[in-house]
């Protein structure tokens, strides 16, 4: 005697569950990262193709308990005007003075020393960022 098979025939009732929810899975994963991939193309674009000004600290001393002098450069598009903020800590790295500097002007490369007032003897100098406006 034979023993009866359990599997139904192939092709005869169409596709398995299991079948089904791992295509429907596939879709959703590709939709999704489709969509994640939209987003960091957007966000990308907006964060460097819509910079109009940035900058960089190029040397910074602290000039006296109350005084840092930094050497900023700064890079914008000629009709763009805006600021940048720095920052200093001291030693032990509490922040001693934050200030926003303005550039305007037609230029597109500005190097400009400026000095940044203190509430006790910073030993840094750090660009937080630049931005239009």
């Amino acid at each position: 005697m034979s023993t009866a098979s359990t599997r139904l025939p192939e092709g005869r009732y169409g596709r398995a569950a299991d079948e089904r929810a791992d295509h429907t899975l596939r879709i959703v994963g590709i939709a999704l990262g489709a969509a994640l991939l939209v987003l960091v193309g957007w966000l990308g674009y907006h964060y460097v193709g819509q910079s109009e000004i940035s900058g960089q600290v190029i040397t910074f001393q602290a000039v006296s308990d109350e005084k840092v002098q930094a050497h900023l450069e700064v890079r914008k598009d000629a009709d763009a005007s805006g600021y940048c903020t720095l920052r200093s800590q001291s030693a032990n790295g509490t922040e001693v003075g934050r200030a926003d500097f303005r550039f305007d002007g037609r230029q597109t490369r500005i190097d400009r020393v400026v000095t940044l007032r203190t509430t006790a003897k910073g030993s840094t100098a750090e660009l937080l960022g630049c931005h239009a406006g």
